[in-house]
């Protein structure tokens, strides 16, 4: 029955699409957004108004889609995967809640942020209830594995979150250094998700490492080409101002690497523009890195880390769910929100 109603959902074709690819988990995607509903409740009022502005904020919910996918790829998708779905999605809105703070954002996905509309102490604090929550669930899977996964996850991010605090305004920094920052900031999480999935599932330790590797990759590339929208990206379509990194004063792989290929004039511009967080130096930044074709060797980075993330697949069983996976790899290559 399982096989039947995923082969009407794809009309009995080939995988095309990122449609398509929603389509094989939408009924599963469904269960975790029912349970993700039930598991912000709480008695206090304010924690039930930042966890309805979250839910009606939306999102894609892609590190649930990997754990369900994973898991699928791997050969079922049961309550442990449905569960380790919303948990990962908790640990994730945490940490947006937290860099919304951070960054003293107002506005994420065309919407205002939590702490525009409540103020940082309240984002902050539920926040705090989030991951709380999320290690009552991660608990409540009784396995050591995964707690031991998602454990050294959150830490992990959070180190992230602060070297990046360390680097901001920072025109130095390499791109080894970069790297490091993203990967904790952003690509551990897109790992443990892929890593749950399989492990969910009681797959192989070696798929189970496929799985992560994967994850990595993609969360990798998911970066690089998050760092480019806001260079190349549409305002409305990305749900923020443009220029944000850079009037943040953030470092990102597009600068570093215009400040390694263009002139010396074109390294202190950009040098300056990172250093003052100075978004009015947008439209000479951009000029940059375009005479520098910065922006084509960042989407080339990218475009090897997508690679790397379809090589590891190849040790998940042949069918539609690993389709699946490599069409959602090479859809980070395309994004444009």
């Amino acid at each position: 029955m399982r096989t039947s109603a995923l082969s009407q959902a794809t009309g009995g074709s080939e995988l095309q699409s990122l449609a398509d690819v929603l389509a094989l988990t939408a009924d599963d995607l469904k269960r975790v957004d029912q349970r993700i509903r039930s598991e912000l409740h709480s008695d206090v009022l304010l924690i039930r108004q930042i966890g309805e502005h979250i839910i009606a904020a939306g999102g894609k919910r892609l590190r649930p889609q990997l754990v369900l996918l994973c898991a699928q790829a791997c050969g079922q998708v049961g309550e442990d995967a449905v569960q380790l779905a919303v948990v990962v999605e908790f640990i994730h809105t945490a940490t947006l809640l937290h860099d919304d703070v951070v960054d003293e954002s107002d506005r994420r996905r065309g919407q205002h942020t939590a702490n525009a509309l409540w103020g940082n102490a309240a984002s902050v604090l539920v926040g705090d209830f989030l991951y709380s929550r999320a290690f009552q669930l991660m608990v409540g899977v009784d396995r050591m594995a995964v707690m031991r996964i998602l454990a050294d996850t959150t830490n992990r991010i959070a180190e992230g979150e602060v070297l990046q605090l360390m680097h901001l305004g920072d025109p130095e920094i390499s791109q080894a250094r970069y790297r490091d920052v993203i990967e904790r900031k952003t690509a551990v999480l897109f790992a443990a998700a892929c890593r749950l999935g399989a492990l969910s599932a009681a797959a192989s330790s070696e798929v189970e490492l496929a799985c992560a590797r994967y994850g990595h990759h993609l969360g990798m590339a998911f970066q690089i080409a998050d760092d480019l929208l806001d260079y190349t990206g549409d305002a409305q379509k990305i749900g923020k101002e443009l220029g944000d990194d850079l009037a943040e004063g953030k470092p990102t792989l597009p600068l570093i690497l215009a400040q390694q290929r263009g002139s010396a004039a074109v390294a202190e511009c950009i040098a300056a523009a990172i250093r003052e967080g100075d978004r009015s130096a947008l439209p000479k930044v951009v000029s940059a890195l375009r005479e520098t074709d910065a922006l084509e060797a960042c989407e080339q980075l990218a475009a090897d880390e997508i690679a790397l993330a379809k090589q590891a697949l190849d040790a998940l069983p042949a069918g539609q769910w690993r389709s699946a996976l490599m069409l959602l790899a090479e859809h980070a290559l395309r994004r444009s929100s």
